[in-house]
């Protein structure tokens, strides 16, 4: 169940990613939290994230405007390490509170409190109208990439502000789509280096086995989700998918902000 749950997450989320910033992190984030504790399905979706967006640099790297990457990456990369940093102090505290529903024990702590409310706010910023039609002029590209940067550390919900910034720059959609890609590959990189500092004593061990299987099986599903995306980019627009995908999104952030996940 968690294989088909996590690659069909995958497939359809790395797919998204070519259209709007509704993407990868925010959609599989959750569903590896589903199975896994959420800190090891934040590195685990960051494994997937960094693969995907390396392969997505081969099929449109050549497009990226390596002058916004610079602008926009770099400060992204640099805010990544503060949220990712504070995410390995989210984990390490204590519950906040503790309960029983249908005779089952649920814990409310702070890592599932902080990015079960980053999911419900992300995909609550999907669902409006006001959102997908914000941008920003291109001399706010650096405090866009601090932004984006900070929450693609703590919780990888990166994606729908890098494309408030981004899309103004002046780039074409294939460029567009490999900057992005670009940028998205710098914060991933150094996030799963402070996570890989902060969680191994716990988080890591879970790639050991059938974690590991289940990142991989992710991670092709995402490659295969980005190639049929780049076939249909100049063809399609999802925003019903991502209407119904964002819905969901806020039911699960909901359930793991309050303990039930």
């Amino acid at each position: 169940m968690s294989f088909l749950a996590v690659c069909l997450a995958a497939l359809l989320a790395s797919g998204l990613t070519l259209f709007s910033g509704f993407g990868l992190g925010t959609i599989l984030t959750p569903v590896f939290a589903l199975f896994f504790p959420v800190q090891a399905a934040v590195a685990m979706t960051a494994v997937v994230h960094l693969a995907n967006n390396l392969f997505k640099i081969g099929l449109v790297g050549r497009d990226a405007d390596w002058r916004v990457v610079l602008r926009f990456g770099l400060p992204a990369a640099l805010a990544a390490i503060v949220g990712a940093g504070l995410l390995g102090l989210f984990a390490g505290l204590p519950a906040l509170a503790s309960y029983e529903l249908a005779g089952r024990p649920h814990e409310l702590t702070p890592v599932k409190a902080v990015i079960g409310l980053l999911i419900v706010g992300f995909a609550l910023l999907e669902l409006s109208p006001r959102f997908a039609r914000l941008s920003f002029p291109p001399r706010w590209l650096p405090l866009g990439g601090l932004l984006s940067g900070f929450f693609g550390g703590l919780s990888g919900n990166q994606g729908a502000l890098r494309s408030a910034f981004l899309i103004k720059a002046g780039l074409s959609k294939e460029a567009y789509v490999g900057t992005g890609a670009a940028c998205t590959v710098l914060v991933d990189a150094v996030r799963l280096v402070v996570y890989g500092a902060s969680f191994q004593a716990t988080g890591w061990s879970v790639l050991a086995g059938e974690g590991g299987r289940l990142v991989l099986a992710a991670s092709l599903a995402a490659f295969l989700g980005a190639w049929l995306g780049k076939k249909l980019l100049k063809k399609v627009t999802l925003r019903v998918v991502e209407l119904v995908v964002a819905a969901a999104m806020v039911v699960i952030g909901g359930a793991l902000a309050v303990g039930l996940v």
